[in-house]
């Protein structure tokens, strides 16, 4: 199967190993991926801050740069991106130009894990990870995608791995895009429960499939002083 990578700004310009790692683990399993370098933002901090206007000049060219592939599958390594491209079509409602081409798009659009299980039916893409493991399940991946088991799934067959349940592993880091940043005092106290429970878990590394929700968690973890690394689910199926 032919996948186009959307790798999402973040990985982009902040964690670029979580796009090597996902085309690492693509080609494993037999994909053949192609990445196209004009790719830019999918629109998400414009629509999610209620810039409507704004975020469709820029959905726009998303939807002209990847209609023009061949592959058979969008594929990226973020459930807030995907779900981003999946509200396309309420973005472009009632347009008789846009709509179709925004449904198109979304369709061939899928977060990394759910890829595997759901399109590919792969649960073991012979990964190896020797240590104790949880995971945090970012909001967007979570409530808009109903991606849960998927991931865990993936972790599980992970050789040498322990996998250990997070309580409240459903629960928001706090990062919630610019909201972080507009209300960085609730924000804080939202992930300092997230961060207690993680160091409760006795794990040496939480994993999530959202770059921006392990930088937020990351970061405390550092200011902490906490030995707990963040991994994103790329990263750790890449190991071998």
């Amino acid at each position: 199967m032919k996948v186009s990578l959307f790798v999402t700004c973040l990985v982009d310009q902040l964690w670029t190993s979580v796009g090597t790692s996902s085309v690492e683990v693509l080609r494993r399993v037999g994909c053949e991926v192609e990445f196209d370098q004009r790719q830019t933002c999918c629109a998400q901090p414009a629509y999610n801050t209620g810039y409507l206007k704004e975020a469709r000049p820029v959905a726009q060219r998303f939807i002209s740069i990847f209609e023009e592939s061949k592959a058979d599958a969008i594929v990226s390594p973020s459930g807030s991106c995907t779900a981003m491209v999946h509200h396309y079509p309420q973005l472009f409602a009632g347009d008789p130009e846009w709509l179709p081409r925004a449904q198109a798009v979304a369709a061939k659009t899928h977060e990394l894990s759910s890829f595997l299980i759901r399109v590919l039916k792969i649960e073991d893409v012979g990964a190896s990870w020797k240590g104790r493991l949880t995971w945090h399940d970012a909001c967007h991946g979570l409530r808009d995608l109903n991606i849960k088991s998927e991931p865990r799934t993936l972790i599980r067959n992970v050789r040498g791995a322990e996998f250990v349940e997070l309580e409240h592993a459903d629960a928001c880091c706090g990062f919630g895009g610019t909201f972080s940043v507009k209300y960085p005092e609730i924000s804080v106290a939202i992930l300092d429960q997230k961060i207690d429970a993680i160091e409760r878990a006795g794990v040496d590394a939480v994993v999530s499939g959202d770059a921006s929700c392990l930088m937020q968690i990351g970061g405390r973890l550092s200011r902490k002083g906490s030995k707990v690394r963040t991994m994103h689910l790329a990263e750790l199926l890449s190991h071998k």
